[in-house]
């Protein structure tokens, strides 16, 4: 069991040699974690947009919807001015999940052996 664990994989050395070497794979490897990562960043970004952006735009399309009041407030200032900071937070919170789980996935992709 300790020679399976002290035994390195020459597969794996050629791989992070690759990378580190910045040859032809490595930076095909590289430019798809970028890819992965700018397209995560793409799509959490129209989340942000249709869920901040259509507010303003629901409020003028339905203007009884920006007269409702909620304990005292109207519904605009609480949703752009309370509601909007979670919701920003959660967003900002999934993307680090997610792009960790990017670069994990990148991490587990170049430590494979190649079989």
């Amino acid at each position: 069991m300790l020679a399976e664990v002290s035994r390195r994989d020459p597969d794996a050395d050629r791989t992070r040699a690759e990378l580190a070497q910045q040859t032809r794979v490595g930076e095909a490897l590289v430019r798809g974690l970028v890819r992965a990562q700018l397209a995560l960043a793409l799509r959490l970004s129209l989340v942000v947009l249709i869920g901040l952006g259509g507010l303003p735009w629901l409020f003028a399309v339905a203007p009884s919807v920006g007269r409702v009041t909620v304990f005292g407030v109207n519904l605009p200032w609480l949703l752009l001015g309370v509601a909007s900071f979670p919701f920003l937070i959660a967003v900002g919170w999934a993307y680090v999940r997610l792009a960790e789980r990017n670069e994990q996935d990148f991490t587990d992709l170049v430590q494979r052996p190649e079989r």
